[in-house]
């Protein structure tokens, strides 16, 4: 069963489509946020989850504190399942968090998307190919913050990301079959994310 892992909507069950996702393990989403928060990069964060699958990720910065989440996912069954997932943990985090579905491809949204987001997470299907991914990610370099980091989820056999020059890479960690891979806008590192100003 997945759940929400910590934050304001711990312990919340999340619903998973039957097929054609692969959920992110509860160890390797706490891995991601560890370090995500060690660095202070969730909290008030503007993220974007694409292939949201059951919108695990993009929830559980939701619940530990971002400040919106905007989750993508073109597989019907998939967008309903986010939408109702993403009920649960309104009602748990309250109407402060903003939280919208798209239910479009991801080439598609990112071609008329208008960031800046400071977080974004990237879990594709194991059959998008490497120049998929490299696309997607030089649309996503154009969109994020100062500061912004991107995290991509792969299996352990997948070649590793081609990043484009407006992301440098900071991180990786295999866990069993999957590798996460952590990127930054420019040259930056694990510092803390500017703060907007309101």
């Amino acid at each position: 069963m997945t759940r929400i892992i910590s934050g304001r909507a711990g312990s919340v069950r999340l619903d998973v489509p039957a097929s054609g996702t692969r959920p992110t393990s509860d160890r390797v989403r706490e891995s991601i946020f560890s370090a995500l928060e060690a660095a202070d990069l969730v909290s008030g964060a503007r993220v974007l989850d694409l292939y949201a699958g059951s919108g695990a990720l993009g929830l559980e910065a939701i619940s530990r504190g971002a400040a919106s989440v905007d989750l993508v996912e073109k597989a019907p069954q998939a967008a309903t399942i986010i939408a109702a997932n993403a009920a649960r943990v309104r009602k748990a985090v309250g109407a402060a968090a903003e939280i919208r579905v798209h239910r479009r491809a991801v080439d598609a949204y990112l071609a008329t998307a208008r960031g800046a987001w400071d977080l974004v997470f990237i879990d594709p299907p194991y059959d998008l190919s490497a120049t998929d991914l490299a696309t997607c990610l030089d649309r996503v370099g154009g969109l994020l913050a100062d500061g912004g980091r991107v995290v991509v989820e792969r299996a352990a056999r997948s070649e590793p990301p081609h990043w484009p020059h407006s992301l440098a890479p900071l991180r990786e960690k295999r866990y069993g079959d999957t590798t996460v891979w952590h990127a930054a806008v420019g040259d930056s590192e694990d510092q803390p994310r500017p703060r907007s100003q309101s």
